[in-house]
């Protein structure tokens, strides 16, 4: 079984271990530990045991208005309600729920996701990419990467993952063979953290073992959903596409 010490140093958390606890070299998928935050909470390791991926289908027709009132924050650090970050009528938008900034696999994603922006332009869809830290945390990635600043959202408290029931856990981190999908990627990995800096990773550093996903909406109405089963488990930009180009954008 793979250690957290087998993995590559760009892919290992930094955990704080307070009076000299730490996680076994071996963990199975399904263990759930608690570990305690750079904030000094104990903090349970939510969604940390392997199940199927979700579909729409299996979220509540109501989830939109939900997640409108959620509050999270510009990249300039102005907060922003989702219900503002497109139109609720009609608009359709690409909502990519990204890791942490510091997540190597994230500026991965945020690259593809940029070099796409054009495409998703041309259709008329919004593109709306949200990180786990602070807004200075979003802006490390925005600067270095580089990446749009009007795109790019901070969710430091993680409510939208949480409101979506994204996936969290150690072993989803680290041990989920969905996770080695991101080694078929190497090449585009490599390139994409030419100027990568840890410092982007979160301060509370319960963050690092949040999964992200992949959805679109049109107005309220949610036409695909995607949650990452691991570490690099993207969803394919193609289909988000394809979903997009069926949707008719008012």
């Amino acid at each position: 079984m793979a250690t957290l010490q087998s993995l590559p140093p760009a892919f290992r958390p930094s955990i704080p271990a307070p009076n000299s606890h730490s996680f076994p070299a071996a963990t199975p998928l399904n263990y759930s530990p608690k570990f305690i935050g750079s904030k000094g909470l104990s903090v349970g390791f939510r969604h940390s045991i392997i199940s199927p991926r979700v579909s729409n289908a299996q979220y509540s027709p109501q989830i939109a208005e939900t997640l409108s009132d959620v509050s999270i924050f510009t990249a300039s650090g102005e907060p922003v309600r989702f219900s503002d970050l497109w139109d609720q009528k009609q608009g359709v938008a690409v909502v990519a729920l990204l890791r942490h900034f510091g997540c190597p696999c994230c500026w991965e994603l945020a690259s593809a996701l940029k070099e796409s922006k054009a495409r998703f332009d041309s259709a008329g869809v919004k593109l709306i990419a949200v990180g786990i830290g602070t807004p200075d945390k979003a802006r490390m990635l925005a600067n270095r990467l580089p990446f749009p600043m009007d795109c790019l959202y901070a969710d430091p408290d993680r409510k939208a993952y949480d409101v979506l029931n994204l996936y969290y856990g150690f072993g989803r981190t680290f041990f989920n063979p969905a996770s080695t999908k991101v080694f078929s990627r190497f090449d585009a990995l490599q390139k994409a953290v030419k100027n990568y800096t840890i410092e982007a990773t979160p301060d509370d550093r319960s963050g690092v073992l949040q999964q992200g996903g992949m959805f679109v909406f049109r107005g309220k109405e949610l036409l695909y959903a995607r949650k990452d089963e691991g570490t690099g488990d993207h969803a394919p930009l193609d289909d988000v596409f394809n979903v997009c180009c069926k949707a008719p954008v008012a």
